[in-house]
């Protein structure tokens, strides 16, 4: 059977795979712009290759080069969708009350601003009982504002491990903060 032809449970995806990995490791670092998310967007790939069902497949290498900027197109949808999600969690939480001050009492009421000052209190004991990789990853990127890729640079893990340790860290934050 030619490469023309292939049938996906048959190895010759694999095969075009192992063949073209270093192209597609190439083509991935340049839609991502980081090594570490084109190996996770390679490691996908070969696992979205090993549960294809069997069917004709006309040019073996396009398709899997389309199944990789799909797979770029996703992670960038998931990243925007996440960062959404946090840019909202923040304003609810921190800045809630940023733009309805009182323009003749700007300090507040006393009861408002000790309410404030156990909630802040509440979220610093939050933050100190996070785990170590999850606290490390939250502060790197929530507090002092790196990147995802930057956060992964500097713990020496991959992006996915960084959003995982956020995922968690928000969880964590989401039930403490929700105790009331």
């Amino acid at each position: 059977m030619g490469l023309n032809a292939l049938q996906p449970n048959e190895s010759g995806l694999k095969l075009l795979y192992q063949e073209h990995r270093q192209s597609l490791f190439r083509f991935l670092v340049a839609r991502c712009g980081d090594a570490a998310d084109a190996e996770d967007i390679l490691q996908n790939l070969w696992l979205r290759l090993d549960a294809l069902q069997a069917a004709p497949i006309a040019n073996g290498r396009s398709y899997l080069f389309r199944m990789a900027q799909n797979l770029v197109l996703d992670r960038l949808r998931e990243r925007h969708r996440r960062e959404l999600r946090d840019r909202e969690w923040t304003m609810a939480t921190f800045e809630s009350d940023a733009g309805a001050t009182d323009v003749i009492d700007q300090q507040g009421s006393a009861e408002a601003n000790l309410i404030k000052g156990e909630d802040l209190a509440r979220l610093a004991r939050a933050i100190a009982e996070l785990p170590p990789g999850a606290a490390r990853a939250f502060r790197l990127h929530k507090l002092d504002g790196l990147s995802h890729g930057d956060v992964a640079a500097q713990l020496g893990i991959s992006r996915s491990g960084v959003e995982k340790h956020i995922a968690v860290a928000m969880a964590h934050l989401r039930r403490s903060m929700g105790d009331d």
